[in-house]
């Protein structure tokens, strides 16, 4: 699927930005939606031109600015008590050692839609003020989690694994065994068929099927592999459900975000301005680790109806749905939903939880169609 990146292949620190800028790639408001944060920037719905997500418009979550990596001095080591031995790779090794694997993958932030869920909820929340765009998919070209941690020699007894960023704040999220050795959860070395971007993980970073993307740590550093339960700020203080209804497990405030549930995405602005001519209406859905079924859309007070599915269907990725609408002038109301291969679906509103996450309900999207002008209207004006 993705090609052999050879050692050294792009190995040099990227070009330095603006000295005011906190990303690398540049981010026009025609493809890339600003939060304001300085390092968080949506996709626009309406500009993702096929089933991957092109590198210069795939979302950037950070938690600090991007850092700037030479690759020739660069390493990723392996260590801890689930270890046997501490090991380090550098880039040519990890690029020439392992097998190279490819997989496609979306990847969603736990806050997206989070400026949606406080209009549910007639509240604002803190954190990224996310809308629509926090959301991608990509070719993930790297090497397995699992063949890194077994030239590491795995204890019986190994539990957790948690991967850490090098950008300024260390970011570090714990994944159990289990997931950390699946198949698909990658160290990726390469994006739609090019080196990682500096904003998305150069030279390094972990991919996580069906998980939160925080799980999928940027900028590696290192792995700690342990027999005791791992914790960070990120899987205690935040990325967790807090509220009425939560509990969790001490030290953490509440349950541990990990899968994320089914939901749509609806491939126009919001709200929309439409012309009443025929036309295709088309989205995703995804729904984290499990595969989606069915998309049903509602235009007013009609009644639900399918979507049709088209392809591919990739596990771990979202899928695109479509139908044909000749709207009338007017405003209108869309609603979409999604049903997994488990039966789950998106319900009539999201449940409250302080830090505003996984809003999944399903939205009322507004839209306001207009008249197309005729040559005689045009003439008479």
């Amino acid at each position: 699927m993705g090609r052999r990146y050879m050692a050294g292949e792009r190995a040099a620190v990227p070009a330095a930005p603006p000295a005011d800028r906190k990303v690398v790639k540049p981010t026009p408001p025609e493809l890339m939606e600003d939060t304001g944060t300085g390092v968080d920037f949506g996709t626009r719905p309406d500009r993702i031109p096929g089933f991957l997500v092109p590198n210069d418009r795939f979302y950037i979550r950070s938690h600090a600015p991007t850092p700037r990596v030479d690759a020739a001095s660069w390493a990723l080591r392996i260590e801890g008590s689930g270890v046997r031995r501490p090991v380090s790779f550098n880039y040519a090794e990890l690029c020439e050692r392992f097998p190279l694997v490819s997989v496609i993958r979306t990847i969603e932030c736990a806050g997206n839609r989070r400026v949606l869920l406080g209009e549910e909820h007639g509240r604002t929340f803190e954190g990224t003020p996310w809308g629509r765009g926090a959301i991608g998919t990509a070719e993930w070209t790297g090497v397995r989690l699992r063949d890194l941690l077994e030239s590491a020699g795995v204890t019986s007894g190994a539990r957790e694994v948690m991967p850490e960023s090098l950008d300024d704040v260390r970011f570090r999220r714990p994944l159990p065994l289990a997931k950390a050795t699946s198949d698909d959860t990658v160290v990726a070395l390469a994006m739609n068929g090019e080196p990682l971007p500096a904003d998305h993980g150069f030279p390094a970073r972990v991919v996580v099927t069906g998980w939160l993307g925080a799980a999928s740590v940027k900028w590696l550093s290192r792995i700690e592999v342990s027999e005791q339960r791992l914790y960070s700020p990120w899987n205690t203080e935040d990325y967790v459900l807090i509220g009425s209804g939560f509990s969790g497990e001490e030290p953490a405030r509440g349950p541990v975000i990990t899968t994320v549930p089914v939901a749509v995405l609806v491939e126009l602005p919001w709200p929309a301005r439409l012309r009443a001519v025929p036309q295709m209406i088309r989205g995703r859905a995804f729904a984290g680790e499990n595969a989606i079924a069915t998309v049903e859309y509602r235009l007013d007070d009609g009644p639900w109806q399918l979507a049709r599915l088209e392809g591919p269907e990739v596990p771990g990725a979202w899928v695109r749905w479509q139908f044909a609408w000749t709207p009338q002038p007017g405003e209108h109301t869309l609603r979409v939903r999604a049903i997994d291969d488990h039966g789950d679906t998106q319900p009539a509103a999201s449940a409250y939880n302080e830090l505003g996450y996984l809003q999944h309900s399903v939205l009322a999207h507004p839209l306001r169609v207009e008249d197309v002008p005729t040559p005689e209207r045009e003439a008479g004006r």
